[in-house]
């Protein structure tokens, strides 16, 4: 059954003064990261269709940048919130005009890797060809598919005095049209979306000789064959175009009494939403660029002439091609030899030692979801609890929380209904788990619960109850777990395991405890906590100690975080910042942050694990504090979300950890370091041989060490 949510009390403002010229601009430092996976489709270091895969990857985060933080700057400027400044002290039109001039760069450079790409390509075998290029064999080919397989799909929309502008849904990919009729002279638009459910990339037929991997554009076909679409009508134009739409949707909190219901109207309201960005080829009729400027009611600065691919997504055709030899060398997540054997009990093993997981180097399905699997069957568990930010479909978390409760065990499950972008998924699962008798609620109105973590609850062989959890940096979504790096602790530890307890109930109840002594709770006491370990760092240091942060996140933004670091750097503390997306804090400026260097990782997995490190003045890193956990040090994360760090207490643990950190350090591959001016500069190595990036050498040390990894 499904508990109400709960509303959190609004935090208070925290009035400070911030100077702009200690900032970068969140936005622009967003682009830098993009520009840096960008770089990756172009390193000639990458296997050719992994170079490809950068390309998708570099377009559809920038899909998502313009849907989420573009919206968010046209509703403010166009709101007249001019007083509105960004960190950096920068109103919402000139931070839009910056944000065009970094992307018409990039887009450039995306136009000349891409036809650098082609033909690397098809000397590996792999072609692309437009309907004109085929030989009439291939040309009838094509005609029989499009009759059976794609004309019966297609949907032409004209617009006339009965048929008003159609509405064009967001990332779809369509043909606009110009068309006569040639019985009264009329000209008209039409619209044609190409829809999802048609590959845009045909495979041909294959004979000897050929390639073995030949595709037609499907755009290409229909293109040709409009007559049957429009039959009679003479076709003047035709132009492909694309459109993004706003999708920052405020919700309105205050007079929601239902939150499902607010996210399903807010799901309406950002289908709906005002169009954001317009791509077309430069070799549009101007007459039709006009007619869609004005339908779509966009400016100028919105509209993208590109002269290259506009629907990037489609060449996923191509990286999922069975071509291992075009590919990175193919990685298989080993298990521990501590959850390996199928008959251990993962309960015995935790109730003695805290395991520490690493994936995807160690296996998240021989670990975590084996977790829950066997709590799901054993006799003697009486309670599951579990956040769900974002889970994937035929999800296997799932499928045992639903058999846990079919075995008799309460299961309560927070289902995080406004995870941008899996707010339909969440619907969809909150309700099958609601179905199968799981207690679902959804937390806190007013904050996101972004904390990944899994609560046990046993009743050992004497009687006793004991808590076990799992405490994560990444979601509990098996295809991502294959892709992101993320850590995970297994504990019993009672006194971390008896804060867990008062956080669900913090998240189901109407508990108002605050004095957490282990774990880090936003937003309740972490800011605060981080605030003090770095002051004692720089108390520390000031006494002749020693001083050293070292924090890994996906970004950085906070303000008052960043100037507690600006104030450690000029005290002396070394800080090592390894931020993989956007970073708002200035590295290396001299009086201001000349001991702080920033590093980004990119590579073939997506660095999303959370480790900070404070030397409490000690030399051995052992005696120094350890957490991993849900958040960065971003505002939202620290004041509008439900995020959870936990301590990292035994020392083969933090061993493990300060190893992984010592890898990304000595990076000299993968890694870019921030510069002073917000760019970032690649490390090389003297020798590009002998240099290993940390995805590779994590996994090879992964490959050489003993399976258990020294956590037993």
């Amino acid at each position: 059954m499904r508990k109400r949510t709960k509303r959190a009390k609004k935090p208070k403002k925290i009035n400070y003064n911030v100077d702009p010229s200690h900032f970068n601009n969140r936005d622009i430092s967003w682009l830098h990261f993009n520009h840096r996976v960008l770089s990756e489709a172009a390193d000639l270091n990458n296997p050719i269709i992994e170079r490809l895969r950068f390309l998708i990857i570099f377009s559809s985060n920038l899909d998502e940048f313009i849907m989420k933080r573009v919206g968010r700057l046209k509703r403010q400027d166009e709101a007249g919130l001019f007083g509105h400044k960004s960190v950096d002290g920068k109103t919402p039109k000139e931070q839009l005009a910056d944000i065009r001039s970094f992307l018409i760069k990039d887009l450039k450079w995306q136009n000349k890797i891409f036809y650098e790409l082609k033909p690397e390509l098809e000397k590996s075998g792999v072609f692309f060809y437009l309907l004109d290029e085929l030989n009439n064999e291939e040309k009838k080919y094509c005609d029989d598919y499009f009759k059976e397989k794609i004309f019966p799909v297609l949907t032409p929309l004209s617009v006339d005095p009965g048929h008003p502008f159609p509405f064009i849904s967001n990332l779809s990919f369509s043909l606009g049209l110009l068309l006569k009729n040639p019985l009264n002279e009329e000209v008209l638009f039409s619209r044609i979306k190409i829809p999802n459910v048609i590959s845009h990339w045909i495979p041909l037929p294959q004979k000897d000789g050929d390639a073995p991997y030949r595709f037609v554009s499907v755009t290409s076909i229909i293109e040709q064959k409009l007559h049957y679409l429009y039959p009679g009508m003479e076709i003047l134009k035709v132009a492909p175009f694309r459109v993004t739409r706003n999708a920052d949707v405020e919700h309105k909190e205050d007079e929601a009494d239902d939150l499902m219901l607010m996210v399903e109207e807010g799901l309406k309201e950002r289908r709906l939403s005002e169009c954001v960005r317009l791509e077309v080829y430069k070799k549009c009729d101007p007459y039709m660029l006009k007619f869609l400027k004005e339908s779509l009611e966009i400016h100028e600065d919105d509209i993208y002439m590109m002269d290259y691919p506009l629907d990037f997504a489609s060449y996923k055709t191509i990286t999922d091609l069975d071509l291992p030899e075009l590919k990175f060398k193919s990685w298989i997540p080993c298990t521990p030899r501590s959850f390996a054997d199928e008959d251990v009990n993962i309960f015995n093993l935790v109730k003695n030692n805290d395991y520490l997981v690493h994936h995807p180097y160690e296996s998240f399905s021989g670990t975590v979801e084996k977790f829950l699997a066997q709590a799901a069957d054993d006799p003697n568990v009486l309670t599951i609890k579990m956040t769900l930010y974002r889970t994937g479909d035929n999800s296997p978390f799932i499928r045992n929380l639903i058999r846990a409760a079919e075995n008799g065990k309460q299961v309560v499950c927070l289902v995080e209904l406004q995870a941008r972008f899996d707010e339909q998924r969440n619907i969809f699962w909150a309700n099958k788990l609601e179905d199968a008798g799981i207690h679902v609620v959804y937390g806190i109105m007013g904050l996101k619960t972004h904390t990944k973590t899994l609560l046990v609850i046993r009743q050992e062989q004497g009687g006793e109850i004991k808590a076990y959890s799992h405490i994560g940096t990444g979601n509990y979504h098996s295809q991502t777990s294959n892709l992101y790096t993320d850590l995970g602790l297994f504990t019993s530890d009672p006194q971390i395991c008896h804060e867990i307890v008062q956080v669900f109930n913090y998240l189901t109840g109407s508990s108002l405890k605050t004095d957490y002594q282990q774990v880090l709770v936003a937003p309740i006491n972490m800011k605060s906590t981080f605030l003090k370990l770095i002051r004692d760092e720089i108390d520390l240091k000031k006494k002749g100690k020693k001083g050293l942060i070292i924090a890994k996140m996906n970004s950085l933004e906070d303000e008052v975080i960043t100037e507690a670091l600006y104030e450690a750097s000029q005290a002396g503390v070394e800080v090592l910042l390894f931020v993989r997306g956007f970073c708002c804090l200035k590295a290396g400026i001299e009086g201001l942050s000349e001991n702080i260097k920033v590093v980004s990782v990119i590579g073939r997995f997506l660095e999303h694990s959370r480790i900070f490190y404070f030397s409490r003045g000690n030399n051995d890193f052992r005696k120094g504090n350890f957490y991993i956990g849900s958040a960065d040090w971003m505002h939202r994360n620290l004041h509008n979300r439900v995020e959870l760090i936990t301590p990292i207490k035994e020392m083969k643990l933090k061993e493990h950890l300060w190893e992984f950190l010592s890898v990304l350090k000595a990076d000299h591959k993968q890694a870019w370091v921030l510069q002073k001016d917000g760019s970032y500069k690649k490390r090389r190595a003297k020798s590009e041989e002998k240099a290993l990036g940390t995805h590779d050498e994590m996994m090879k040390r992964t490959l050489a060490r003993d399976k258990n990894l020294g956590f037993s």
